[in-house]
């Protein structure tokens, strides 16, 4: 099928193409330009890819969490493009993204997104499955819950056997190392913190079979799991 992946949820912006067997990918360091970047981004992979529009089969876009302007862009795009071609569009969460190229590793894995004020978004999978939901968490409540999380897993022997990942790793590794409840080895993983999560998009959404037509409920909303600044002051 023909795919179009869209990553807007963190500065770390991407977007892939799913032709057939060939893929397209592009990705850039935005910061806060994913509004700038997104419909030339898209242009330029359409081209590489030889489509048209009217070529595309479905669109998949990040689901959060993560910057909440970041992913209404990305939901507005990919919805404004999916409706007037009448084609499906699918939401998949960040942090499965963030974790997906490590399903096959031994650790428990902990994908992390810094969330601002001194808080993470993250969560937790062992043997690629998520054993753990969405947080947004401080660092002392994150140790308390990864302890339980190894001991439920029977992985407390294991040397380094917390594998951190995703832009917020190291702020994160770095905050765990003062918890006093944190007694244990951190792996960070360098590649992924600079790598966008198209890639991952396109391959949760044809694992889950998303645009086979065997799924009845297709997620197509954002999961912000924090009130914006404005909700939290109260502004309508």
């Amino acid at each position: 099928m023909n795919l179009l992946a869209i990553d807007t949820a963190t500065e770390k912006f991407s977007l892939a193409i799913s032709e057939g067997s060939n893929t397209w990918f592009f990705q850039a360091d935005a910061g806060l330009r994913h509004s700038e970047l997104l419909m030339e981004g898209i242009d330029l992979l359409m081209k590489k890819a030889a489509l048209k529009p009217a070529d595309l089969e479905g669109i998949i876009c990040s689901g959060g969490p993560g910057s909440f302007t970041g992913l209404r862009i990305g939901f507005s795009t990919a919805k404004g493009l999916a409706l007037p071609l009448d084609i499906p569009f699918v939401s998949v969460p960040t942090l499965d993204c963030i974790a997906r190229p490590f399903a096959s590793l031994p650790q428990l894995i902990v994908p992390v997104i810094d969330a601002k004020q001194n808080a993470f978004f993250c969560a937790m999978y062992h043997n690629g499955i998520k054993i753990h939901p969405d947080m947004d968490a401080k660092a002392a409540e994150i140790a308390l819950t990864l302890n339980e999380a190894l001991l439920q897993q029977g992985l407390s022997d294991i040397q380094g056997r917390v594998l951190l990942t995703g832009p917020g790793a190291q702020l994160l590794c770095e905050k765990l190392s003062l918890e006093k409840d944190f007694n244990f080895n951190c792996i960070i993983n360098g590649k992924e913190l600079i790598w966008g999560n198209a890639l991952s998009l396109l391959t949760i959404a044809k694992e889950k079979k998303y645009f086979s037509g065997e799924q009845t409920e297709i997620p197509s909303g954002p999961q912000y799991i924090r009130k914006s600044d404005a909700e939290i002051k109260g502004v309508k």
